[in-house]
């Protein structure tokens, strides 16, 4: 199994964190202590911790540089320019607003376009995108394509909204209930696929014609962008840059949570044309985040975002990104353990109903696939199914659940070796073969909102 080609990483190694493994006695009880909620396990406790990509990042030597020289006044900082200078460079916006984080990017932006009763589209809504649009008791749309939800397809852009269903939805609805499209880039929710440059355009015609404002969900562009170059041929020859200022060319704006294709740790925010929407903004980030030039964040945190930006286009850096991501995937593809095809951009995407098949949807698939990969080798994952995005009805409690039921092994930037993913497909391979013994779950505490994070389950014996 290990003859694929390994990636070689385009950087050396100048410091490492200590990680310690526990024996199966101890995550047995710390399983049990948490609810069987990963989310609820101290991080000491994990031996390789594939739960995000999200602000899990190995900084470079810039970015360190950059935080020694961070100017932290409070207002008017440098350090503000330079991150307003980096974010205008790639995404071409008149207006770039920093918080300290994407859901605050969301929170601010919908807080001042959605109200109640209106409906946001996307390809397909992450939960806390989805989160922010319902507690203004709005609706959260998927429009994806349906190749999104056929996993054994090689459709190289699974990410793409389909442009028939934005058409007729905006037709039913009526341009006044919609504030605005989002486009997730790549789609998150379903297997980290990318955006085609020629889907963005067609979104972008519709949403010009029918006057609606047209943003990204940007977290992960430079990863969408780069395949863009490998899979759109009429894109070959540009630069990944080139196509970034493209992509956010045909778009009003967008909201970035910097944690990922930023490189950094914490940081987001929201960028715009519209100078009218400047004042409501504004007045939101200072009410809950801080002032316009530092947003919730230090000096030193914009000044690691700008240079992360930066780095983040690299072709170097993309390529290895990708490759290594694709060859945890290859590693489980030809052992037989189901993926989602292709490999995405940040994360291998394992398909917990093929992987359980004698656990129903009721009894969570994908969670207990979760918490088995932990006990049997200390690997946080996420589960992407019925627990984050199953759905009671409030008067009768049926539940419904998502077309995909997955687990989600989304690899930080720039912090495992291949040694790491190596060991990630060993445990999985091993857990496939004694399937069987594997059992599922049922909630008995939960939150109204993103329940995934906090809700207490049970295994059921």
């Amino acid at each position: 199994m290990r003859d694929l080609k390994r990636p070689v990483e385009p950087y050396r190694i100048k410091v490492v964190e200590r990680i310690k493994k526990t024996s199966r006695s101890e995550r047995e009880t710390e399983l049990k202590k948490a609810g069987y909620n990963l989310f609820n396990i101290p991080a000491e406790k994990i031996f390789i911790d594939l739960l995000t990509d999200s602000g899990t990042s190995a900084m470079s030597d810039k970015q360190w540089s950059g935080i020694m020289v961070g100017d932290e006044s409070y207002a008017g900082a440098r350090s503000f320019f330079r991150f307003e200078k980096s974010v205008k460079n790639i995404f071409g916006f008149a207006h770039v607003i920093p918080t300290h984080q994407g859901r605050a990017a969301e929170r601010i932006l919908f807080e001042a376009m959605v109200k109640k009763g209106d409906s946001v589209p996307n390809n397909i809504h992450f939960d806390t995108t989805q989160a922010n649009v319902e507690v203004r008791g709005a609706h959260a749309v998927n429009l994806v394509d349906d190749a999104a939800y056929d996993p054994d397809s090689n459709d190289p852009f699974k990410g793409n909204m389909d442009i028939g269903k934005l058409e007729r939805f905006i037709e039913q609805t009526g341009r006044a209930k919609i504030p605005l499209v989002m486009l997730t880039i790549t789609n998150n929710s379903g297997g980290g696929q990318p955006v085609s440059l020629e889907n963005i355009k067609s979104v972008s015609a519709v949403c010009r014609r029918s006057k609606i404002p047209f943003f990204f969900d940007a977290c992960r562009f430079a990863e969408n962008a780069y395949f863009i170059k490998k899979r759109e041929k009429s894109q070959a020859r540009k630069s990944v840059p080139a196509i970034a200022r493209e992509m956010f060319s045909y778009a009003d704006g967008a909201t970035m949570s910097a944690k990922k294709d930023a490189l950094v740790n914490i940081g987001g925010f929201i960028t715009y044309n519209d100078a009218t929407l400047t004042r409501r903004l504004k007045n939101l980030l200072i009410i809950g985040e801080g002032f316009p030039t530092y947003g919730g964040l230090a000096g030193r945190d914009l000044e690691a975002i700008a240079r992360g930006l930066d780095e983040v286009v690299d072709i170097d850096y993309l390529e290895h990104r990708t490759s290594h991501v694709a060859y945890l995937g290859n590693l489980l593809d030809r052992a037989g353990v189901p993926v989602f095809k292709p490999i995405g951009g940040h994360a291998v995407y394992i398909l917990a109903d093929r992987f359980l098949p004698h656990i129903p949807r009721h009894q969570y698939p994908g969670w207990a696939l979760s918490v088995a990969l932990y006990r049997e080798a200390g690997v946080r994952s996420v589960e992407i199914g019925g627990v984050m995005f199953g759905k009671k009805d409030p008067k009768t409690g049926r539940e419904t659940y998502p077309v995909l039921e997955m687990v989600r092994l989304a690899v930080p930037r720039r912090v495992y070796t291949v040694s790491h993913l190596e060991v990630v497909a060993d445990a999985l391979i091993a857990l496939h073969k004694k399937r069987d013994s594997i059992r599922g779950f049922r909630i008995v505490e939960e939150p109204a909102h993103l329940r995934h994070f906090t809700a207490r389950l049970e295994e059921i014996k």
